[in-house]
């Protein structure tokens, strides 16, 4: 009969199960019904003009700024050139310009958020109009808070403390975005559980000094999460964090607070209710990763730590502070190389001598934040102490960013190797937790070895072998082989080599080989050049079309240079044959083509598969054009594709190589004011035969605005991009 009753549970269980996925299957394609119906449609290439409201906190990315926009035809992307003006969150704006897809390496967040298309403009126009009803409420509640947190307080730290209190990061300078994410620190400036947890330990016993009684102090608790989580850009991340509270003061109205696990499915059932990609949303996975090793590894590490520091009260408080922050690192480390390509090396030290002022800065920011909401209150003392707090935190990023060995460049081979990162780390921290337990229970015992086998001293062997080669199993995994010497510094190099009449850029970006287009002729010594930029490996070459002055020095290197893949549109045979012999990997790419190298994303926008079919057509027409793009800098490179020829439509850039050599091309202007770059260069040999640079593309580009540099006059020319800011090295 037992056993009958046990069959019939679990029946009774499966079968919910199911339905359960049934219903969430079908509620999930519902929700991405909804959200892929709110997204503005319309042709690529289409003039339009819009207006409507700023829905989330606008990206500055170089010289680029990029505003989420609800319309009343659906969401879009803004992408305009600065200078744009502050726009607060709700403000009302127009543009004008035309529709394009939105640039690859955000189309897949974008989709998550029901945005399908960009609007390439000139400039976006304050309307001076705010959201009305709710949204408008909370909007204006965010704008006071903002302003609040700046008044008697340094940019930086007023900048920090809009950032760490409500996620608006858009005015912290890039340099120190750049110092908190090479030290580990990058989290303190995105709203997340920490902040929810703050918020319940500030306000818990303030509403207890107001003699509120229990239960009604638990629903303002909830109040107080459910309006902090749109204030503060209702991102997955914060979404998670708000649901967990909500589930932990409802389980504690229950009589049932330690729920913890319950707690963490229905923050993640919620939260893909609401939107069934935001599982693909690196803050959710880092989020959800923090929290789930904090309840797996917060319990025993307190106790190993405890046993070291004592079981005094402040004891007790630094070790669940620093549990907290190690099982946190921890969990969330493979999980920051496989989708970001670099591990901050120092996050661990940097966190635990940043975490003292972590929690009071908070504090006192939310505590400003909500005096702001009423006219004529003081806030400068709060925000001046805080303003201390906050440098400090802001010089432990710069300690520990300013390394070169700050971050360290992974290669996680896909899922299965992240995966077996994950593997590794339980079994690596599985290991260290029971040699400590062992080591607690010898010390309890005194002289003489334990029961069970336990003995004092160093771990047995097999043990010591297993942890040593767990250890250089993760150093293989994360370091990678062959790495390239790349740039002198973190970030990006671009080195327009001088071949003479000819085009040969190469692409290094650390944590990946180098990327070289063409190779200018075979006169142009391109080996030396490689060497002199420290290129020792190519991760892939490319030939944008089938002439001397852009493949000849590619054919040289060949077998000299180790080079990963050889991608082409359209190439001689003879190159191939050489290639494949090299030991090189053919790729053929086309218009919508892609290529991967290291955090390099390479995007092919021209030409398209029909122009192989017509062997008669100029070569020149069938150049390929890349954009190429790293983090928030971009550089197209258009080979001898003259813009009258081709027509392309990338948005806007940083950075213009000018087709054929700067040859005269009736289509330059027009690209120019598509594109907008801040600076154009220009490949050609000095004294050539042809009058390259043509004087009518000079013209163009002086009245554009654009600044020139050209290999005949200047050498070899190198942009270093790191931390948002371009230099630029000469050799002529």
């Amino acid at each position: 009969m037992a056993c009958h009753r046990l069959r019939a549970r679990a029946a009774l269980a499966a079968a919910i199960a199911a339905a359960a996925l049934g219903a969430g299957w079908q509620l999930g394609s519902v929700r991405l019904r909804t959200i892929d119906a709110g997204a503005l449609s319309g042709r690529p290439g289409a003039p339009v003009s819009v207006a409507g409201h700023v829905a989330a906190v606008p990206r500055r990315s170089g010289r680029l700024v990029r505003v989420q926009l609800e319309t009343a035809g659906g969401k879009l992307l803004l992408q305009a050139p600065e200078p744009v003006a502050d726009l607060q969150v709700g403000a009302g704006v127009r543009a004008t310009g035309r529709l394009a897809r939105p640039p690859q390496p955000y189309r897949d967040t974008l989709r998550r958020q029901g945005i399908a298309l960009a609007l390439n403009t000139r400039a976006i126009e304050p309307t001076g109009e705010l959201r009305d009803g709710l949204a408008g409420r909370l909007d204006a509640i965010r704008e006071r808070a903002v302003d609040s947190l700046g008044r008697g307080i340094p940019a930086r730290e007023a900048a920090l403390a809009q950032g760490f209190v409500l996620g608006q990061d858009d005015r912290i300078d890039p340099a120190t975005v750049e110092r908190f994410r090479r030290s580990g620190l990058s989290h303190l400036l995105a709203v997340s559980g920490q902040n929810v947890l703050l918020l319940a330990l500030l306000a818990a016993p303030l509403l207890a000094a107001l003699a509120i009684p229990l239960r009604a102090r638990l629903l303002w608790l909830l109040v107080l999460i459910a309006a902090y989580v749109p204030l503060a850009g209702a991102g997955p991340s914060i979404q998670r964090a708000g649901v967990m509270g909500a589930a932990a003061v409802v389980g504690t109205l229950a009589g049932r607070p330690a729920a913890r696990a319950y707690a963490l499915l229905v923050a993640a059932a919620v939260t893909l209710a609401i939107n069934p990609r935001a599982c693909a949303d690196p803050g959710w996975q880092l989020s959800f990763a923090a929290v789930a090793g904090i309840f797996l590894l917060g319990a025993p590490l307190r106790v190993a730590l405890t046993a070291r520091l004592g079981g005094g009260p402040w004891q007790r408080g630094l070790a669940e502070g620093i549990t907290t922050t190690v099982a946190a690192t921890l969990a969330t480390a493979p999980l920051v190389g496989s989708r970001f390509g670099g591990i901050p090396v120092a996050a661990l030290p940097a966190n635990l001598i940043a975490l003292p002022a972590v929690a009071p800065s908070m504090w006192l920011g939310m505590t400003s934040a909500a005096l702001g909401q009423l006219p004529g209150l003081p806030v400068e003392p709060l925000n001046w102490l805080n303003g201390l707090l906050l440098a400090y935190i802001a010089q432990v990023a710069a300690w520990f960013s300013s390394p070169s060995w700050a971050v360290l460049d992974v290669r996680l081979p896909g899922a299965l190797g992240l995966v077996a990162a994950y593997a590794l780390l339980a079994a690596v921290t599985a290991s260290a937790l029971r040699l400590e337990a062992r080591r607690r229970v010898v010390r309890a015992r005194g002289q003489g070895s334990p029961r069970g086998g336990c003995r004092r001293g160093p771990p047995p062997a097999p043990a010591a072998a297993a942890l040593a080669v767990a250890v250089g199993a993760a150093l293989v995994l994360a370091v990678g082989p062959g790495r390239s010497a790349g740039p002198d510094r973190y970030g990006l190099r671009v080195d327009l080599l001088d071949v003479g009449q000819g085009d040969a850029v190469a692409l290094q970006a650390t944590g990946g080989p180098a990327v070289l287009i063409d190779g200018g002729p075979p006169t142009g010594d391109l080996e030396a050049k490689l060497r002199e930029a420290g290129i020792e490996r190519l991760g892939a070459a490319i030939v944008t079309h089938d002439q001397a002055d852009h493949a000849g020095g590619i054919a040289e290197i060949l077998g000299e240079v180790p080079v990963g893949r050889l991608a082409y549109f359209r190439v001689d045979p003879a190159l191939l044959a050489a290639a494949r012999e090299a030991g090189v990997t053919p790729l053929p790419v086309r218009a919508g083509s892609s290529i991967e190298v290291g955090n390099l994303h390479l995007e092919v926008l021209w030409p398209p598969a029909v122009l192989l079919a017509d062997p008669s057509a100029d070569p020149n027409s069938r150049s390929l054009v890349i954009l190429a793009r790293w983090r928030g800098f971009s550089i197209l490179l258009t080979g001898d594709a003259e813009a009258e020829a081709v027509p392309i439509d990338p948005g806007p850039v940083d950075v213009l190589k000018v087709a054929h050599h700067g040859s005269e091309d009736a289509g330059l202007a027009s690209l120019l004011s598509r594109t907008s770059p801040a600076l154009a260069v220009i490949s050609a040999g000095e004294g050539n035969s042809f009058g390259h640079p043509a004087p009518a593309t000079l013209r163009t580009l002086a009245e554009e605005g654009v600044r020139v540099l050209r290999t005949d006059r200047d050498g070899t020319i190198s942009l270093q991009v790191a931390s948002g800011i371009v230099s630029i090295e000469k050799t002529g």
